[in-house]
């Protein structure tokens, strides 16, 4: 460890260390520039600054929004239970299941009219609550459906146990 400092500090300045904690979840005002020793090091690295840029994501088409040209893909996720899954992984070693449980799994897509496998979905869940009253679970879902080389698509979203969803 003496021999890792002893590198580092021949690269760093100990003065443009700050030393009082800040909070990670407030930008600083700015930033100052890395300052080194060494001084082909501090040329090569540069302060690069990126505009603000705001990005939106609406999961519902708006009225003035042209959908003449929108395709629909149509695709069903099977648990065939022949890949090993899904799993339950108690992480508090309890027979129920208890906030905190993940359940990853892996299961096969298939085109529309169930006639052909064209890809597999990867995810994991995570349960976020149990319902007294619908007497089931309800898990947050992260998933990814796979089509090969024609991409995938990432969904996260609710997954529960005592009523269907359909996305």
């Amino acid at each position: 460890m003496a021999t890792s400092t002893n590198v580092l500090s021949s690269f760093i300045n100990p003065t443009a260390i700050a030393t009082t904690p800040k909070s990670f979840l407030t930008p600083p005002s700015s930033f100052t520039p890395f300052t080194s020793s060494n001084s082909s090091l501090t040329k090569s690295l540069k302060m690069n600054v990126v505009p603000k840029k705001s990005f939106t994501c609406k999961s519902q088409v708006s009225e003035n929004v042209n959908t003449k040209n929108a395709q629909e893909l149509f695709v069903y996720e099977l648990s065939e239970r022949d890949r090993g899954s899904p799993a339950y992984l108690r992480l508090s070693n309890k027979s129920v299941n208890t906030l905190g449980d993940l359940v990853p799994f892996s299961n096969k897509l298939y085109t529309g009219d169930l006639q052909k496998c064209i890809g597999i979905t990867t995810g994991i869940c995570i349960l976020i609550q149990y319902n007294e009253e619908r007497k089931g679970d309800r898990y947050e879902a992260i998933y990814r459906l796979h089509f090969g080389n024609y991409g995938h698509l990432a969904v996260q979203g609710p997954y529960l146990t005592y009523e269907d969803i359909i996305h």
